[in-house]
């Protein structure tokens, strides 16, 4: 499978709540990297338990996916009923049809407020409730 497929099937089978699916695409020694939240996952075991013990009221809509190689980025936004609405931007790095290493940046819609000296120089984005 071509590596924008498999970064693909990745996030509609975690949308799916597939363990089983997730797990065919993750190497056995995947290392996923959160920078913002300090943290490394090792292993494809320790990627599907957080992922199944995230709580649920989620859903996942791709943005984008965009590949080079065996290099791939992708945008994602996920509403959660009870939490907001995140947005992840990832970088993964798959070989021979797995995910064998990630980057993710998770953050929620405006986590981090625009300084006051850039308002005259931009505008607020929409947010997903207001279109």
């Amino acid at each position: 499978m071509e590596p924008s497929r498999v970064v693909e099937a990745l996030w509609d089978r975690i949308q799916a709540r597939d363990r089983d699916g997730v797990a065919l695409l993750v190497a056995e020694d995947a290392v996923v990297e959160w920078p913002v939240s300090g943290e490394r996952i090792v292993g494809a075991e320790n990627y599907l338990a957080v992922n199944r013990e995230y709580p649920e009221g989620w859903s996942i809509r791709v943005l984008r996916i965009v590949a080079a190689g065996d290099e791939v980025a992708s945008e994602v936004e996920v509403p959660h009923e009870g939490l907001g609405v995140f947005r992840a931007a990832s970088f993964w790095t798959v070989r021979d049809g797995r995910i064998v290493r990630g980057t993710e940046y998770w953050t929620s819609l405006g986590a981090d407020p625009r300084p006051q000296w850039r308002a005259a120089f931009t505008e607020p984005l929409p947010t997903a409730t207001s279109g």
